[in-house]
C-alpha cells in the first residue's frame, strides 16, 4: 500500500510538471501571436503627415533699418545728405562720360571731314550743329570778317584770330571742366561728414546705455555698430567720386588735346587765307 501511495504521488508530480512545461510553451505563443495580426495593420494605415511648421521671420535688430528707425533727425539728415551727395556724384561721373564721348566723335568727324572741304565756310556749314569744333571754326570766321572799330584797329589781325580762338577753346575747356568741383567736393568731405554721423551716434547709444544701466557686450555692440556704419556709408560716397574725379580730368586732357590741335591749324589757315585775301586786293588797288 505505501509502494502504492508512492507510484501514485510520483505521477502525480510528472503531471504537474508537464502541465507547468506546456503552460510556459503556450505563454509565448499567445503573446507574440497579436503581432503578425497588427502588422497589416501598421502597414495599411497612413503615416501622419508632419505638423506644419510656420516660418519665423526674426527681425534684424541691427543694420540699416534700425539705424533708420532709432535715429534722431541728425542722424537721418546726416545720411540723406549723404546719399544726395553720392547720387549727384554719379550724375555727374555718366554726363560727363557721355560729354567726351561726344567730343571724340566730333574730333573723329572733323579730322575726316573738315580738311577736305573746298572752303572754310563749306567746311564749318559740314559740322554738326552744336559741336564744339565748328563752335570753334565760327569764331575765327567771325574774327577775320569783323576786324573793324577804332579800338580793335589798333589790334593786328593775326592778334586778334588769335585771341577769338583762344577765346573759343577756353569756353569748350570750361564747358567740359563744369561740375567736376561738386566731385572734388564730395571726395573731400564725404569722409567727414560720415565720421560725424557715427559721433553722434555713438555718443546717443552710450547716453542710451548710461540711461539704462546695462554695459553688457550685446547692449554696446549694436548701437555702436550702427554708428559706425555711418563711416562706411561716407567713404563709399568719397571713393566713387575721387576715382571719378580724376579720371575725368585725364579724360578732359586728352581730349583738349584734339581741339588745341584743332585750333592751331584753324588759325594758320585763317591768317593764309586772310593775308592772300588782303595781297589781292593791294594788289586790284
Amino acid at each position: 500500500m505505501f509502494k502504492h501511495s508512492r507510484l501514485s504521488a510520483l505521477t502525480a508530480a510528472f503531471m504537474i510538471f508537464v502541465a507547468a512545461n506546456l503552460a510556459w510553451l503556450a505563454a509565448p505563443a499567445t503573446a507574440a501571436a497579436p503581432t503578425p495580426a497588427s502588422a497589416p495593420a501598421a502597414a495599411t494605415a497612413p503615416a501622419a503627415p508632419p505638423p506644419a511648421t510656420e516660418k519665423e521671420v526674426i527681425e534684424n535688430p541691427y543694420g540699416l533699418e534700425a539705424l533708420w528707425k532709432g535715429g534722431d533727425f541728425v542722424a537721418r539728415g546726416t545720411l540723406i545728405i549723404l546719399i544726395i551727395m553720392s547720387m549727384g556724384s554719379w550724375y555727374i561721373t555718366i554726363t560727363k562720360l557721355i560729354d567726351q564721348y561726344r567730343l571724340n566723335q566730333q574730333a573723329k568727324d572733323t579730322r575726316v571731314k573738315f580738311w577736305k572741304a573746298s572752303s572754310l565756310q563749306a567746311a564749318t556749314s559740314g559740322l554738326a550743329e552744336g559741336s564744339a569744333f565748328r563752335f570753334i571754326a565760327e569764331s575765327g570766321l567771325n574774327a577775320t570778317e569783323h576786324h573793324e572799330g577804332a579800338l580793335l584797329e589798333q589790334i593786328d589781325l593775326n592778334t586778334w584770330v588769335t585771341m577769338s580762338i583762344q577765346r573759343a577753346v577756353e569756353k569748350v575747356q570750361s564747358r567740359l571742366q563744369d561740375n567736376l568741383a561738386f566731385l572734388a567736393t564730395v571726395g573731400s568731405t564725404a569722409p567727414f561728414i560720415g565720421l560725424f554721423g557715427t559721433v553722434w551716434g555713438i555718443y546717443h547709444a552710450l547716453t542710451a546705455i548710461g540711461i539704462a544701466g546695462q554695459a553688457s557686450i550685446d547692449k554696446v555692440a549694436g548701437p555702436v555698430g550702427e554708428a559706425l556704419i555711418m563711416t562706411a556709408i561716407g567713404l563709399a560716397v568719397a571713393v566713387p567720386a575721387v576715382l571719378g574725379y580724376n579720371w575725368l580730368v585725364r579724360r578732359n586732357k586728352a581730349a583738349m588735346e584734339d581741339v588745341r590741335a584743332f585750333s592751331s591749324d584753324l588759325h594758320s589757315v585763317l591768317l593764309s587765307g586772310a593775308m592772300s585775301t588782303a595781297h589781292a586786293a593791294k594788289k586790284v588797288g
